[in-house]
């Protein structure tokens, strides 16, 4: 299964169109004139945090407001979207939405308390990349194929955390290429997946490199493969999933700018106007670069054509692994 073609294409044309658009003025009429707040639906030092902290500084500094990060993470970001929803709808509120809260939860859960389309207002898209499949030190495996060879021996044993939907697809999509039997331990953040590796209460975890390659670096972690169809830039040394005997394994995640449903569509341009240039700067290609990111800025009517084909990807994926809803 191609997890991610669809998303790479898309995304791709929209970033080659931008590269020769004029840059936005940073702020544009007399928008934002008072502080800003960017909710966050999962936990600090998460890549959706890291990402909204990084826009936040730079909004800041091109119009002297203050920007405010608001981490309210859990149930798969149902609660931060619900808060969003409950704002007024001015431009004053964003949130940070994933592939999990504006794409995946449609499948994962059978009455969704918010519609991922026609709640929100899409803004602009912000970065793609993929998961680094990582394991304990001690684990008697040292890449994929040991791996796979001993979840055969052992069907049902071995297990993966999951803190959002693009850890949750790295699990799932090797079980299904691979023929194995894993089971899925759902965390309310990656982090504290991550935390229980490495306490030895679970065995794997597909997460974002933010998330778990200074554990890795630190001799915490052990790293195993990583989930895009190329070796991540940064990270030559860590071989692909799918060059390690698992053909066509290909996972991965995305971030984007949502805003709720009603802000006048004036305001919703002003901030495609601000952001954009913030995301297709040379320093945000360095920052997210070096997290194994690609940042990917374009219009609002670009992400809300992905978001379709995203919220379709996931239902045939969810169906396919034989995912039963919450």
């Amino acid at each position: 299964m191609k997890i991610a073609r669809r998303l790479q294409t898309l995304l791709l044309a929209g970033s080659l169109a931008l590269i020769a658009a004029p840059q936005a003025q940073a702020q544009v009429g007399n928008f934002p004139s008072k502080p800003i707040t960017i909710v966050v639906p999962f936990g600090a030092g998460t890549t959706t945090d890291l990402a909204a902290r990084f826009i936040g500084k730079h909004i800041t500094d091109a119009t002297k407001q203050p920007v405010i990060v608001d981490n309210k993470p859990g149930a798969n970001g149902t609660i931060a979207l619900q808060h969003v929803l409950r704002q007024p709808a001015d431009g004053y509120t964003i949130v940070v939405g994933t592939n999990t809260t504006h794409a995946a939860n449609l499948s994962l859960f059978k009455k969704l308390p918010y519609d991922p389309v026609a709640d929100f207002v899409p803004i602009t898209a912000m970065i793609v990349g993929g998961v680094v499949l990582t394991v304990a030190p001690g684990a008697p495996y040292n890449n994929v194929q040991e791996l796979i060879a001993v979840a055969k021996k052992h069907p049902g044993k071995l297990t993966f955390g999951a803190g959002n939907s693009s850890s949750r697809a790295g699990g799932e999509v090797l079980k299904e290429l691979a023929g194995i039997d894993i089971l899925h331990v759902p965390y309310k953040t990656l982090t504290l997946a991550v935390t229980d590796l490495m306490g030895g209460q679970i065995d794997m975890v597909f997460g974002d490199a933010p998330a778990v390659m200074p554990h890795v670096r630190a001799g915490k972690l052990k790293a195993l493969g990583v989930s895009t169809p190329t070796r991540m830039p940064g990270y030559e040394d860590i071989p692909t999933i799918a060059e390690q005997g698992v053909p066509g394994y290909e996972a991965s995640g995305w971030l984007a700018v949502f805003a709720p449903k009603g802000i006048p569509d004036d305001v919703a341009d002003q901030l495609n106007a601000l952001i954009v240039p913030i995301m297709k700067s040379p320093e945000a290609a360095k920052y997210f670069g070096d997290n194994a990111w690609k940042p990917i800025a374009g219009t609002r009517q670009e992400l809300a054509q992905f978001q379709k084909s995203e919220i379709a990807r996931w239902a045939q994926l969810t169906k396919a692994a034989g995912i039963e809803p919450q």
